[in-house]
């Protein structure tokens, strides 16, 4: 492990590059800090790509225009700078159609929780969410802001085929899944939203640091 500010972790990934790491939990100051240090190593010479994920971030560099020690240096530099304040990311509504053949996970979420569906329905449409990071499948936005009244393990045996648009929880966060795919989130409900479009530019529609919220549809 290479030395990093009192927080921040920075381990090899082979010879062309760095992944920075943060202690858990995943919050949205931390992400946001880690926005802003990959918006700020952007301009560093030799850096070929930046990643960010949860709790971290992988800077891809060319060993022959980039020294790792010197890069090293310039994370802990940047790392040290204080957030700046930004404006808030775009609002992104997500119509969604709750429970039934859209939702079959939902009376399951409700009875872990101890309360009514509709009360789930309710405070999962009420709350304004924050995109940390997209992973796992082209599109796919992890959320921050979920009401922890409404934090439910993933199911204990996956399935092998989740619905493209289908809406679920994951223990602490919610999102969507763009793409049809294997996946052990509950699933409370159904979008017709398409949340990635190779064809399109950008190509997901979600982006770190947008904000969503779900809007329930008449069933």
């Amino acid at each position: 492990m290479l030395s990093g500010m009192t927080d921040l972790a920075l381990h090899p990934l082979g010879e062309a590059a760095l992944c920075c790491t943060l202690p858990p939990p995943a919050t949205l100051d931390q992400q946001q800090r880690l926005w802003q240090l990959a918006a700020a190593l952007a301009q560093e010479p030799g850096i070929t790509g930046l990643t960010p994920g949860m709790n971290n971030l992988t800077v891809a560099f060319d060993p022959l225009r980039a020294d790792v020690d010197t890069l090293a240096a310039a994370l802990q530099a940047r790392w040290a700078q204080p957030l700046r304040s930004r404006s808030p990311g775009r609002l992104v509504e997500i119509p969604v159609r709750y429970g039934g053949d859209a939702g079959p996970d939902l009376a399951g979420v409700a009875t872990h929780c101890g309360m009514a569906p509709d009360e789930v329905v309710r405070r999962h449409t009420a709350a304004e969410y924050v995109v940390y990071f997209i992973g796992f499948q082209p599109g796919f936005a992890y959320l921050g802001g979920l009401d922890e009244a409404l934090h439910t393990p993933r199911r204990a045996e996956p399935r092998v085929a989740v619905p493209a648009g289908s809406v679920g929880i994951g223990g602490a966060q919610t999102g969507i899944y763009p793409l049809a795919t294997p996946g052990g989130w509950q699933l409370i409900g159904h979008t017709a939203l398409p949340l990635f479009d190779p064809e399109a530019d950008p190509p997901t529609l979600l982006s770190p640091g947008d904000r969503v919220r779900f809007v329930a549809l008449a069933p």
